[in-house]
């Protein structure tokens, strides 16, 4: 019977070889807009979860507000009680746009660091800038040491923005010498960390207990240090290296098939490796010296865009951004909500979620994490 029907496809094939092609081809269509569709709605979705988590990363605190009291002192805060404007706008505001801003800096600089390299572990922590970053807030704050004078804005965050965009810089301009091979790259990331880790336990042995209490809360990451001025400039850095990485995404896509096969497509494999890794040294360098050493961020988010959407950068680029907004949000609720009126360093719970989370994805890809 098999045979019979496989017989039966056959001669209606030869009878008809264009209108096989023609249902073939249409189907090929239908099956391309049903995933574009699937992509869109994800977006979608988690651009819908984003917002959520937004309006409950603002009403949930110590003094709980109700939606509509959340929502009433953000769009009209005339008609707010002046505590809730003050809570609201000084307090929990500037800490939700650092959680939303942040996650989707790392998301979004791991997301292409692995795309660049073709290293699923590289993200801002494992690339050395993080550890930079944490020395350069070390010696600050111990050695009073300030890379950029300018006072409260910039000081201990512009001393880590410094050492962190050193950091980077050395890996780039050695690579570029030796042609950016990705295997170079991962090294020479992995022993600035080494470097950089040593350099901030140094810091932390000479340290007096005050200083090393500063030094040990700012390596473990916080929402509540940022300002809107810090706040306005982590913006404007994401809102230029969107567009810039949007742009690239044909590129970009053809640098996951491997360094030969994206020359092969015309792609200047090692001049967009070192574009694409300068811009995003300044984006997560920015993110860093903010809120302060963030873990995992920058691997999960990438990862489950990834399972989302697949390799086109088109929508892979949107949902790691959104991703990484929603870790670090959820996050931020999380670290509110273990101790009623204390606020636990995000980075701690950052890495208590990533951790676990990791090792699923690890472990529901029996061969690859590019599977």
């Amino acid at each position: 019977m098999t045979h019979q029907v496989t017989e039966s496809v056959l001669v209606n094939e030869l009878a008809d070889p264009d209108t096989t092609m023609r249902d073939r081809a249409s189907g090929a269509v239908r099956a391309h807009r049903q995933t574009l569709l699937r992509k869109r709605l994800t977006v979608a979705a988690l651009s819908v979860l984003t917002i959520a988590m937004i309006a409950a990363d603002i009403a949930i605190g110590s003094r709980g507000l109700e939606l509509g009291e959340t929502i009433r002192t953000l769009f009209a805060p005339g008609s707010s009680p002046s505590v809730d404007v003050k809570i609201v706008w000084e307090l929990r505001m500037p800490m939700t746009a650092t959680a939303v801003l942040v996650g989707a800096a790392l998301s979004l600089a791991g997301a292409q660091m692995q795309t660049v390299l073709n290293n699923p572990l590289a993200e801002p922590y494992t690339l050395g800038v993080s550890a930079a970053a944490s020395f350069g807030a070390a010696l600050s704050l111990v050695l009073g040491f300030s890379a950029l004078p300018f006072g409260e804005l910039l000081g201990t965050a512009g001393t880590a923005w410094v050492f962190a965009i050193g950091s980077s810089a050395v890996i780039i301009a050695v690579n570029a010498a030796r042609g950016a091979q990705t295997e170079t790259i991962v090294l020479l990331g992995i022993a600035m960390v080494f470097l950089f880790s040593s350099l901030l336990a140094l810091m932390q042995y000479i340290a007096s207990e005050a200083q090393l209490q500063q030094v040990v809360f700012w390596t473990l990451g916080s929402l509540g240090r940022a300002r809107w001025p810090q706040v306005g400039l982590l913006a404007a850095v994401i809102m230029i290296a969107i567009p810039a990485l949007m742009r690239l995404s044909p590129q970009l896509t053809a640098m996951r098939l491997g360094d030969e096969r994206a020359r092969a497509l015309g792609v200047p494999v090692v001049r967009l490796r070192i574009f694409v890794l300068a811009g995003l040294s300044v984006v997560a360098a920015t993110a860093v010296s903010i809120a302060g050493s963030i873990a995992f961020i920058g691997m999960v988010g990438p990862h489950v865009a990834r399972m989302l959407v697949g390799e086109s950068h088109r929508y892979f680029l949107a949902t790691s951004v959104l991703t990484g907004s929603i870790v670090l949000c959820g996050s931020s609720l999380v670290a509110k909500l273990i101790i009623p009126g204390v606020i636990l360093p995000v980075g701690i719970i950052t890495s208590i979620i990533g951790v676990p989370v990791f090792l699923s994805l690890i472990l529901s890809r029996r061969r690859t994490l590019w599977a």
